[in-house]
């Protein structure tokens, strides 16, 4: 599966949270149905687990700045929250 493709089909018709602080926010709203993050996340707790309360984790292997790139995006992004697909497969990855 091509990531930036999936991502900007997720962003386009799906529901996206961008940055941590949004991403955890949805986490504990139980909200959030794949988190995806960068290598360089300043959460470790983050970077570290597969699954992140019961949450699937994908670590993304490129940079926040390439990962905003990958969403379309300006700036970068150390994490998103997927809560809804839209018509993407991104919920297929394999956490990683």
């Amino acid at each position: 599966m091509d990531l930036a493709h999936a991502l900007k089909v997720a962003l386009e018709t799906g529901t996206v949270r961008l940055g941590l602080n949004e991403t955890r926010a949805c986490v504990e709203d139980q909200k959030a149905r794949l988190l995806i993050v960068s290598r360089t996340c300043p959460d470790t707790e983050l970077r570290q687990e597969r699954r992140f309360r019961n949450v699937p984790v994908y670590h993304y292997e490129g940079t926040a700045v390439e990962l905003g790139q990958a969403c379309g995006r300006p700036y970068p992004i150390s994490a998103l929250a997927i809560l809804d697909p839209g018509s993407s497969a991104i919920l297929t990855l394999e956490p990683a």
